[in-house]
């Protein structure tokens, strides 16, 4: 049995930040995420994958950012409950909440935070018969270590971003990169689509369009697939890895079953005040939400992270009073009493 001040659902960097926030008002948190590490997207998907809109960062790789998320909220000690699903929600007697996992562990708190990014993810899988039969024997759809490509024989399929920025990436990792993908366009960036053109000619990916991937073959591994060409018919392919990029499919899963206001597969949230749901007492914060003018992006988030803290402070917390202070003029202090001083500015006379 878990008791916390603030239980978040989601330990991506929205999750993350929102632990400091709370920290900066001495609110303890736990956070529940069905992956087994914390990251969410940034660990799972794309940890390798560059961001430019994080603020005094001009690029910053997602799994970067998620370990300096990490080290930013190490004074306020979180709690993990990690590789478990939340499944169910009871508004108790007293105003709390009771969370359960699907693997049966207990969550108590007077606030609950979804953070929970688009939701959990399936692979958008190709009509491919014996494709089960090789998962993880070769056949991946999501990359999480590019090291497992090196001096391999790699063959991505897609047309979006996805597949063109992985085939580029892994041409300088694999043996040899082919990219097929049944149409002559792709719907991907064209700095990328010109960027696989390029090297396409140089020869460091082998792009085979008007073609789709039909067939694998192989003894306990993949050894080769089968692509269907519209003109050429039939080609064997020998490759190490085949990896249908066709994109993620995103769920709430057992969240949506929970009374929230669900809006094309979000929730709805009050924005002009406080990041509520119909529920008084939860709060949803980052993509999993829905309001006029929302924007999915990680900044947005940390905004709303930060609004929604401030408001559970005086649930958790009734008719005390709350000062908003700046860290730059009272620095950090974990719940040890550790402090970071904030750093005093020195005018210098002429």
């Amino acid at each position: 049995m878990i008791k916390t001040d603030i239980l978040i659902i989601g330990a991506g960097p929205v999750g993350m930040f929102a632990v400091f926030e709370a920290g900066l008002l001495k609110l303890h948190c736990h956070l529940i995420d069905a992956l087994p590490q914390p990251g969410g997207q940034c660990s799972e998907i794309y940890p390798k994958k560059p961001i430019y809109d994080i603020p005094a960062y001009p690029e910053v790789l997602a799994g970067d950012l998620i370990d300096n998320l990490a080290e930013q909220i190490k004074p306020f000690e979180p709690g993990y409950t990690l590789g478990e699903r939340a499944q169910t929600i009871e508004k108790l007697e007293d105003g709390t909440f009771k969370v359960v996992t699907n693997k049966g562990t207990e969550h108590y708190a007077p606030t609950v935070f979804i953070a929970g990014g688009l939701g959990s993810f399936e692979p958008r899988k190709p009509p491919i018969k014996e494709l089960v039969d090789f998962e993880d024997k070769g056949v991946e759809y999501i990359i999480r270590d590019p090291e497992l490509y090196r001096d391999k024989r790699v063959v991505i399929s897609g047309g979006g971003d996805s597949a063109l920025d992985w085939s580029i990436f892994l041409s300088d990792v694999a043996s040899e990169v082919s990219l097929v993908h049944r149409r002559n366009e792709f719907r991907g960036a064209l700095d990328s689509v010109e960027k696989v053109a390029e090297l396409s000619k140089s020869g460091k990916i082998n792009l085979i369009t008007d073609a789709e991937v039909k067939g694998i073959n192989g003894d306990g591994k993949v050894e080769s697939v089968m692509i269907k060409h519209k003109t050429d018919g039939e080609i064997i392919k020998e490759c190490d890895h085949f990896i249908p990029l066709f994109g993620l499919s995103p769920k709430l899963g057992p969240i949506a079953d929970w009374g929230l206001e669900i809006e094309k597969n979000a929730i709805v949230v009050n924005n002009a005040l406080d990041y509520s749901t119909n529920i008084p007492g939860i709060f949803a914060i980052g993509d999993v939400n829905t309001y006029p003018g929302k924007l999915k992006l990680i900044l947005c988030g940390f905004h709303e992270a930060t609004i929604a803290v401030q408001f559970a402070y005086n649930i958790i917390n009734p008719g005390k009073r709350y000062v908003m202070k700046y860290t730059t003029v009272n620095g950090v202090e974990g719940f040890d009493g550790e402090k970071k001083e904030a750093k005093k500015a020195v005018v210098k006379s002429m």
